[in-house]
């Protein structure tokens, strides 16, 4: 009976992706305000879906002079609950606490990561505790956790950071074909809070090109969200925008 059920809901999940597919032209691209409203308007799931794009970027990731990383805080947020666990001591627990962190401590919350515990989605840490994090890369680092200075997740301020972190500051990274994946809001967000994040993020990743980096640099830009169909952004027009 569960078997069947399953068959049945995978049925109508395809139906509904088709129905929303077929309101996509493949080859078109769009323009940003036309593909961010068609992206909201070809949602089908039942709950709130995220929207992501996905830069493809002229870049070779295997040279470390190439490899596009960042951090930066969207106007609009993310809609999304972020659990931020801090790894700090002293007067710096009372700070983290006092922002809105949902973990703090020191020997304690490294013994427990150590032991397998990640029900978090961001690390903090301050300067001084970056001995003990040595401990725990292995279990944080493939997960993409592990505390970094150049995206201010290592910092005096500890507050400031998680802060930063609630209110919807995002991360993007090349990955090994030199795609940047980034989430910049919900399915329920206005076109306005999706166009200020979207921008916000283009700014970032143009502003990030380096100079090494020969021929086109933003190949194609798609948006989705997470059951809908991609739809391509005309990447000149974004180009041109920033």
């Amino acid at each position: 009976m569960a078997a069947s059920t399953g068959r049945i809901k995978l049925k109508k999940h395809s139906k509904k992706f088709l129905e929303a597919q077929s309101k996509v032209d493949a080859k078109k691209n769009y323009t940003i305000d036309d593909a961010l409203a068609l992206t909201k308007d070809v949602a089908f799931a039942n709950f709130d879906e995220s929207v992501d794009v996905a830069f493809r970027l002229g870049v070779d990731p295997r040279h470390a002079d190439q490899m596009i990383r960042g951090a930066l805080a969207l106007p609009a947020g993310t809609g999304k609950d972020v659990r931020v666990c801090v790894i700090t001591s002293g007067d710096k627990v009372a700070e983290a606490e006092a922002a809105g962190a949902d973990f703090v401590g020191s020997d304690e919350l490294v013994q427990k990561i150590q032991g397998g515990w990640l029900d978090f989605d961001r690390v903090i840490a301050s300067p001084d505790m970056m001995g003990k994090l040595g401990r725990i890369g292995r279990v944080l680092g493939p997960r993409g956790l592990m505390p970094n200075p150049k995206l201010g997740t290592v910092t005096p301020d500890v507050a400031k950071a998680v802060k930063e972190q609630k209110a919807g500051k995002v991360e993007y990274k090349t990955e090994k074909t030199g795609i940047v994946h980034v989430m910049i809001g919900k399915k329920s967000f206005s076109p306005e809070q999706l166009k200020d994040n979207f921008m916000a993020l283009l700014t970032a990743i143009m502003r990030a090109k380096p100079a090494s980096a020969k021929g086109t640099y933003l190949k194609s830009i798609k948006v989705s969200t997470t059951m809908g169909p991609g739809i391509r952004i005309d990447s000149l027009e974004a180009a041109g925008a920033v």
